[in-house]
């Protein structure tokens, strides 16, 4: 307010308003009559201001006050030197609320707030995705109602939220969640999910490794024992079993290395922070020496194997691409009956160019297919089948190729064969 504007200063000017009035009507001999009409006039004069003050403030929509002397000016100044100040903290309430909301979608959980007696007050993107959420509209219903997870009801119910709880998705059972709820502040809750489906799954995928691991090296370390165990009294074995026992001991230290040797391929290509454009890998020198590989590997299959070699070349490791291109094509000779056909392609496919394999063996039944890759997985569940590998081939392949941000697509019919195919993007190809 300014500060002239006073008690005094409101006095003062009607002083100076009435005295004119007095003395005016004291000439004229009509003292009360003019001045009962001059405060009438005062009066509408007022109320004419006031009319103009609420109609500004009702229906005007421009933010500067109208003209008015005297003391109104002081009132409309004051009340839009409060609207602009209002305006000003509803700005900056706004900004912080929009900064806030853009922190709570950037951070990689779900975020939930809600009152003490569970009304939904807001909810970030993820938190729609992982639990059906729909803001504003759900706003104030109770966030029992929009989560139907008895657990979680209970959780609720409880308020003892010094412990997490795990639950799969309300709509979206392949999706575990762990919730997390802490005061916000002195009516409300913060609620914060994340995905941990990677988590269980790698945890299960580990549990799964170590039992399979286990199991590889136990069934050999057995046979190797009992053996060793049987060569103790040397003189009462005929020589055919103890030759018999030399050659199983043999090829089960052979399973072994081999298995110890994968797992370390492993180990290297899952550490490895190679740059894949650093080296240039000769395809097809590489495919013609899997040719002659292939040669010996199918002596006694006989199957009519032909290779399609283009001429370019790509950039990578060329040891992981020769493990690949050999794993997919010794799978192929060893899986298809006997003289069987194989065709084997290196070939443009667009910009990109595709490695292939493709047999007319037995295929392979659609519900082995999404867990083809992993380790240890194998369709033959017995692991002491003759044809049995260490489950770790496709997986190593597997891991060969998203190292080199390729693509390991594979199509098989039950009954007509398979193809297995490394897609390499477009940036690896060298063209000369």
């Amino acid at each position: 307010m300014d500060k002239k504007y006073s008690g005094l200063f409101m006095l003062r000017g009607l002083f100076w308003f009435l005295l004119p009035v007095a003395l005016l009507g004291l000439l004229l001999d009509s003292f009360w009559l003019v001045m009962t009409l001059a405060l009438l006039g005062l009066l509408g004069w007022h109320y004419y201001f006031q009319y103009k003050l609420i109609d500004w403030l009702w229906n005007r929509r421009r933010l500067l006050p109208p003209d008015a002397p005297g003391s109104w000016s002081y009132i409309y100044d004051g009340i839009y030197r409060t609207q602009r100040r209002s305006q000003q903290r509803r700005r900056a309430l706004a900004s912080i609320l929009r900064r806030f909301r853009e922190a709570s979608e950037a951070i990689p959980d779900a975020a939930i707030v809600f009152r003490r007696d569970g009304g939904l007050i807001w909810c970030n993107k993820l938190g729609q995705f992982y639990f059906g959420l729909k803001w504003p509209a759900d706003t104030g219903i109770h966030l029992s109602n929009l989560i139907r997870h008895p657990e979680f009801i209970r959780y609720l119910q409880v308020g003892d939220f010094s412990k997490d709880i795990t639950l799969p998705s309300p709509v979206r059972e392949d999706i575990e969640l762990e919730i997390r709820i802490m005061p916000y502040s002195d009516n409300q809750y913060l609620l914060m999910a994340r995905d941990i489906t990677q988590i269980k799954l790698a945890e299960q995928m580990r549990s799964d490794f170590v039992a399979n691991v286990s199991h590889e090296l136990k069934t050999p370390l057995t046979v190797i024992q009992g053996y060793l165990e049987m060569m103790e009294d040397e003189a009462s074995l005929p020589p055919a079993m103890l030759n018999k026992a030399v050659h199983d001991m043999n090829d089960q230290s052979v399973r072994m290395r081999k298995l110890v040797d994968q797992l370390l391929s492993l180990s290297r290509m899952e550490g490895s922070a190679v740059d894949i454009f650093e080296r240039k890998v000769d395809v097809p020198a590489i495919l013609h020496a899997l040719k002659s590989d292939a040669e010996q590997l199918n002596a006694s299959r006989q199957h009519d194997i032909e290779f399609e070699i283009g001429t370019q070349k790509m950039y990578g490791r060329e040891d992981e691409i020769r493990s690949v291109f050999a794993n997919l094509l010794a799978n192929a000779i060893q899986y298809t009956q006997p003289k069987g056909k194989i065709k084997v392609q290196w070939r443009p496919v667009g910009q990109q160019m595709e490695f292939s394999v493709t047999d007319n063996g037995p295929g392979i039944p659609a519900e082995h297919m999404p867990r083809l890759t992993e380790r240890f997985y194998r369709i033959d569940k017995d692991r002491n089948s003759a044809r049995g590998g260490s489950g770790l081939g496709l997986a190593i392949a597997r891991q060969a190729v998203e190292h080199h941000h390729c693509k390991l697509l594979i199509d098989s019919v039950v009954g007509r064969g398979s193809k297995f195919a490394v897609r390499v993007p477009e940036e690896l190809v060298i063209r000369d």
